[in-house]
């Protein structure tokens, strides 16, 4: 999948960086060329210095290619416009916009244009909305910074212990739910077919965490 990204901040970096380790391609537009210093290092997608709401600058990106659009600046009004501009020009079918202000924030969910608040999961919301339909946690605490997640496993977890799994998607296997009843798992724990596995991790990573357990494990080799 082509994402178009328009922001550089925290979450436009985090959210860039969490595509492009998923295996998506990005181009991230920034007015500020120094914005994408926070970009992972080894960050392989296209970085656009101008105005993401400036058709140009969009087309320079890539939108015409672009099966998402995320719009997280910090301002509502700029998001807000890129996030019309690119559905209602460019017909992109998944927009997403940050928005800090709730009440346009509803006014713009009934427009038919998502959108996610400054709350501490933005990365997930964000993420998910672009690549999945359904809800990335199941419950998280009052705080918002953990989270725990049902994974769909690809089958060649099988066998695998959780361990592993835990250190490709950076989490911790919270527990297993094995004929109907529930596991609480250890470090000799070993996956078997057909296991519903729920994690803990911190919010921010759970959607990524998902995306990386849908995989088949990296070789042992």
């Amino acid at each position: 999948m082509y994402v178009v990204i328009m922001g550089c901040g925290r979450v436009g970096a985090s959210l860039a960086s969490a595509l492009t380790r998923i295996g998506h391609e990005v181009a991230v537009i920034d007015r500020d060329a120094s914005s994408f210093l926070r970009l992972d290092a080894d960050f392989s997608g296209t970085k656009v210095v101008g105005m993401g709401f400036d058709r140009d600058v969009l087309i320079k990106a890539g939108i015409e290619r672009a099966d998402a659009f995320a719009a997280v600046s910090s301002g509502d009004n700029s998001n807000i416009i890129a996030a019309r501009v690119a559905r209602e020009t460019f017909g992109v079918e998944r927009v997403v916009a940050r928005i800090y202000d709730a009440k346009r924030a509803a006014v713009y969910e009934r427009l038919g244009i998502p959108t996610v608040a400054t709350v501490p999961w933005s990365t997930d919301r964000f993420l998910h909305t672009l690549t999945r339909d359904s809800q990335t946690a199941k419950w998280r605490d009052p705080s918002g910074t953990v989270a725990v997640a049902e994974l769909d496993l690809h089958e060649e977890w099988a066998g695998k212990r959780v361990t592993a799994l835990e250190s490709v998607t950076a989490s911790r296997v919270a527990f297993i739910i094995r004929f109907g009843s529930g596991v609480l798992p250890d470090r000799r724990t070993v996956i078997q077919a057909d296991d519903q596995v729920y994690i803990a991790a911190v919010s921010g990573t759970v959607a990524e965490a998902l995306a990386l357990a849908s995989n088949p494990p990296p070789s042992d080799d």
